[in-house]
This record gives C-alpha cells, structure tokens and sequence, in this order.
C-alpha cells in the first residue's frame, strides 16, 4: 500500500504525465540532493559531488554562460559553483563603486560588462535589487541552462570580497571601513541581507515558472563566499543566525556557510541548521606539499565523518607552472574517490572561452581549467566519471 504521502508524490508524477500529450515522453519531476550522514543522496542513493567552480556566470555574456555549463557537462561534472555578484554604489555616483566596475578587461578577469545584481537607491536610502536584463535576469538564465544540462548549482548568497563589490560594497554603502565586522554586525547590514536572501529565494524564474526555493537544480545554498575575516564568535553567531533564517524560508536546499574553513578546520560544522560542511585547499596558499594536502583531505573528511555530515573540497588548484600538476591532481582526486569517507570535489576554476574566442590570461595563481582535451582535462574528466559512477 502507497501511504500518504508516497500516494501525494505519486498522485503528482501522474499528473505530469498525463499532461504529456501526442506522445511525448513523460520525465519524473528531479529530487533534491540531502544529507544522509556523511554523504550526500539523491532519491535515497549516494550522490557523489564532482564539480567546478566559475566566478562569472551572473555577469558574463548569455553566450559564455552556456560555454562554461556545455563545458561542465562535457567534463562530466555533476555540481557547479558560483557567487551572486556583482554589487555596485549609488547608479547617480553619490554613493561610490569601490571596485572598478568599468573595468574593460574580459570577462572573466572581471569585466561585468555594465551588470549588476544589488545596487544603493541613493533617493530612497536604501538596498534595492537590479530586475533589468543586467541585473537578476543573469541568474534566472543561467538556472534554466543548468537545468537543461542536468546540471546542480552551489549558490553563494554574496562574496565576501571587494573583487565585484559583494560584503565589502554593501558596508561601504554605509560609510565604513571595516572590512572585518561591520557587516556581520551592524543591524542594517544584516537587514540588507535578509531581504537579499529572501529575495533570492521567494523569486519565481520567469524562464522555467519556478520559484527557487522549489527549484531542484539549486544544490545548496551558502551564505558567502569565504566569510572567515570576521573574529571567531561573530562569525559563528552570525552563521547560526542567518543559515537559521534560510532554512526558515526553504526547508528543500541544503544550506552551507561558504567558509574556507582551513585554519580552523571544518568549524561550522557543529552548527545545527548547516547541512555540510566544505573548505578550500590550496597548496599555494598554505605552502602544503603534495603529499601534505593529501594528507589534509584524508584529515578533513575523517573530521566529517566524526561529526556525521558530508564535507566537499569545495576549492582547489594547483599552479600549471608545477612541473608535476598534473600528477598531483591525479593523486589528490584519487584519495578522494577511494575515502568514503569523502563528499566530493570541486575544482578552482573552469573558465571556457571568452566572446573574444579565446581562452583568458591567467598568469597569476595558474588555476585556470579548460576544456582543451589537454593531460589535466583528461584527468578531471576521468576522474568524474568514475566518482560519480562510485555505488
């Protein structure tokens, strides 16, 4: 016997079948991933996170939006991360930009190509949301591509840094120069911010008529990029606080902070309403050797596995100008795949061709993953395969 709420779900799926005319085939509504301990499942099996992170898809143009999720799709990533951006002063100029948004770079070394998501209502005094082409009609579209491609998005709420405005934008509509508290803390900011996330999540996409706290190919959302400046308490309280308030106005999405959570190693993850955990590693940056980060992996999964949620290494990259690259990703996305004691992995950062036709100068930190059939696309690509083929 199908009980109550089986029978509703199953009540549901005829009737988007019988709405299948002329023969059309009939596609059972996507289920949202969860946490089921210390891994994560779609419809009660594991679902293994191999993804990728892109910093433009809410600013670039429609064009390298859907280079990037055909490039995602064709590494066999299942996940892709991204961030809500950008965030300007006043559209008068009374309340300054503080980041150059004119900027005629490329897009993906930051030229928004006059788009903007949040912006300073300098008549009204207050946050006011961009609902033009250039504003929140980026992220509607690059939804509804994902969608189509089978595709899961990780959702940044905003970026902690200034690279596109984000936190640092919003404190400064407010005159401050504390890039560390401020916006944690102050009650206007903190105001701004839930209209923000509540804006987001109450929003019905007019491409697919969903709105996106009902909307599957949203994966999770995470609070900020990388919030970790604040002092340890601050920024514990204000995780609490504002995961609660996700999770109040969407019970379906999983809800992470977005920390890079290295020095302090997972510690969001004791918080009740922060469904998993993730940090960003790189060897660079914490001047690990190889085997030093892939010690840290076995560390940090272990230490999800103890506290019985899932933990992604949501972040990672590691410079082409090593001459063992590519053998180092190779060892690392192995411990990965052989530890169930790990979520999964998200590489930094897959950046596809630019409107110019070329693939963008990256000569700073060497991250940069294409899709140029070359030894490190060859490995991520395998190495995808098989995760998500793991039972």
């Amino acid at each position: 016997m199908i009980g109550r709420p089986l029978r509703r779900a199953a009540l549901s799926s005829l009737a988007i079948c019988a709405a299948a005319l002329h023969g059309s085939a009939c596609r059972a509504e996507p289920a949202f991933v969860k946490a089921h301990g210390y891994e994560f499942q779609l419809e009660g099996r594991p679902f293994h996170v191999a993804g990728v992170n892109n910093h433009y898809l809410t600013f670039g143009s429609q064009n390298e939006v859907t280079r990037v999720l055909d490039d995602a799709a064709a590494m066999g990533a299942n996940v892709v991360r991204t961030f809500l951006q950008p965030v300007i002063g006043s559209k008068d100029g009374l309340v300054r930009t503080i980041w150059d948004f004119k900027s005629r770079a490329e897009t993906s070394n930051l030229g928004v190509n006059g788009n903007y998501l949040l912006y300073w209502d300098s008549q009204n005094r207050r946050m006011a949301v961009n609902e033009e082409a250039n504003g929140v009609a980026k992220f509607d579209f690059l939804v509804a591509e994902a969608s189509k491609r089978g595709l899961r998005l990780i959702v940044c709420f905003l970026d902690f840094w200034d690279y596109t405005g984000g936190v640092q934008q919003i404190r400064a509509w407010y005159g401050s120069d504390d890039k560390k508290a401020f916006f944690f803390e102050d009650s206007r900011t903190k105001a701004d911010y839930r209209k923000w996330v509540r804006y987001v999540i109450e929003r019905t996409n007019p491409l697919t008529g969903r709105r996106y706290r009902d909307d599957p190919t949203i994966f999770g959302w995470e609070l900020a990029n990388e919030p970790d400046d604040p002092p340890k308490d601050l920024r514990a309280s204000w995780i609490a606080e504002m995961s609660s308030y996700v999770k109040s106005l969407d019970p379906n999405h999983l809800v992470a902070s977005g920390l890079s959570n290295v020095t302090d190693k997972l510690s969001d993850i004791s918080i009740p309403t922060i469904d998993y955990s993730a940090w960003h590693g790189y060897p660079l940056f914490y001047d690990l050797s190889v085997d030093e980060f892939d010690d840290q992996i076995r560390e940090f999964c272990a230490i999800a596995r103890k506290a019985g949620k899932p933990a992604l290494l949501e972040e990672f990259g590691y410079a082409r100008s090593n001459p063992n690259y590519v053998e180092a990703y190779q060892k690392w996305l192995k411990t990965i795949q052989d530890d169930p004691d790990c979520a999964g992995w998200l590489v930094w950062r897959l950046v596809s061709r630019q409107d110019s036709g070329a693939f963008p100068v990256d000569e700073h930190d060497q991250f940069d993953v294409h899709n140029d059939g070359g030894a490190l696309w060859r490995t991520l690509r395998a190495a995808a395969e098989k995760f998500r083929a793991t039972p």
